[in-house]
């Protein structure tokens, strides 16, 4: 395997967890790459055996469940069970669940249970309206446990987003992936435990899986930009001329050169611990990236009426590399709080900047990530 986690701690104030981290950054899994647990072939090899990696923990933390009735181990002995750790702004989620989607749905009559446990990263994830509304845009249809307090995260020593946990049919974790990729390795781990289980006439044929938009894989090769912030809790390489002023109204002025990897705040802004809020029209944010997509988690503040924004690159309206929520003049809408795509690109891929305005006050922007 192949693999690179960036690790990034997360305080919670006043939360009953210290820290979280993020599975931020992957190298993909190169095509015919040997599984550590099946070869090639996918046929079974007996020396290789799943360790035992501790019993499946107690899913009472959750505060609400969606598409289920709360579910606990006692529930779900004799079935093989994937828990999925997820929060819906992030984007190595969104790339790793079309996967999840689609064994949900093959496996689902061998005896498999899916459970999506939704443990949030930023505040606006904690509300429940939110993740119902992210549950019925996404598409997911097995049973979501909302975790908004960390409990089950907690029970789990979970520290990833996303994570998967693989459950036999006599409650023992069998399995860990901590991050997106090695999503064939995944499946046959599933297909494993199923036999183990007794089920039988399981199609072995791996599931094929062409994600859009968001979901598409990364272009691993030209990703060269690194997850950011906005807030001042996390953020790195802001680049405004003058200091970044904490929880204070500020004008805030663009450099006259953006390096890669810097960012700039234009205009009215108060920067928040885990966010920058827009005060007047024309507030923008300018970005240097190296890499094909770019998207913004933003929305409008809590109550706010919808806020339009237009998008650059370079200077110009995107055009063909716009991302699934603009249009070719780089024009969108923010409406709830989430994760937008904003820039597609084209080969070939090199340093470019981006720049976001809104039209309108009231926008909220949490974080960069690429693709």
């Amino acid at each position: 395997m192949k693999a690179s986690n960036l690790v990034l701690l997360l305080l919670i104030a006043g939360g009953a967890w210290s820290l979280a981290t993020r599975a931020v950054q992957e190298t993909a899994p190169q095509p015919g790459t040997p599984s550590s647990v099946f070869p090639p072939n996918g046929v079974e090899k007996s020396t290789q055996a799943l360790p035992f990696e501790g019993m499946f923990p107690l899913l009472e933390g959750a505060i609400e469940w969606i598409n289920s009735p709360p579910l606990t181990p006692a529930d779900l002995r004799g079935k093989v069970v994937l828990v999925e750790f997820w929060t819906y702004s992030c984007i190595n989620w969104r790339r790793e669940s079309p996967y999840v989607r689609a064994w949900s749905e093959k496996y689902g009559r061998y005896g498999l249970v899916v459970i999506g446990v939704h443990s949030p990263e930023f505040t606006f994830e904690k509300d429940l309206d939110n993740v119902r509304r992210a549950v019925s845009q996404i598409g997911l249809s097995y049973p979501v446990a909302v975790d908004s307090n960390h409990a089950v995260w907690q029970a789990f020593h979970n520290n990833y987003w996303p994570a998967l946990y693989f459950i036999d049919a006599s409650g023992r974790i069998r399995h860990r992936r901590f991050g997106e990729g090695e999503y064939e390795e995944s499946e046959r781990v599933i297909q494993r435990l199923l036999t183990e289980a007794g089920a039988s006439g399981i199609d072995t044929q791996l599931v094929s899986v062409l994600g859009q938009g968001p979901e598409a894989a990364a272009d691993w090769q030209n990703l060269r930009s690194p997850e950011n912030y906005v807030g001042y809790g996390r953020t790195q390489n802001f680049a405004s001329t003058g200091r970044l002023a904490p929880d204070r109204r500020q004008t805030y002025a663009a450099p006259e050169r953006l390096a890669l990897d810097h960012w700039a705040l234009i205009g009215d802004w108060t920067v928040k611990a885990e966010l920058a809020a827009s005060n007047s029209v024309a507030a923008r944010i300018a970005y240097g990236f190296h890499a094909r997509d770019l998207h913004l988690v933003m929305g409008p503040a809590d109550g706010a009426a919808p806020v339009r924004f237009r998008v650059l690159l370079d200077g110009a309206p995107p055009g063909s590399a716009r991302g699934a929520d603009v249009d070719e003049q780089g024009n969108g809408v923010l409406r709830e709080q989430r994760m937008y795509q904003l820039i597609r690109q084209h080969s070939p891929i090199k340093d470019r900047r981006f720049e976001i305005e809104f039209l309108d006050p009231g926008a909220e922007a949490f974080s960069f990530s690429f693709g």
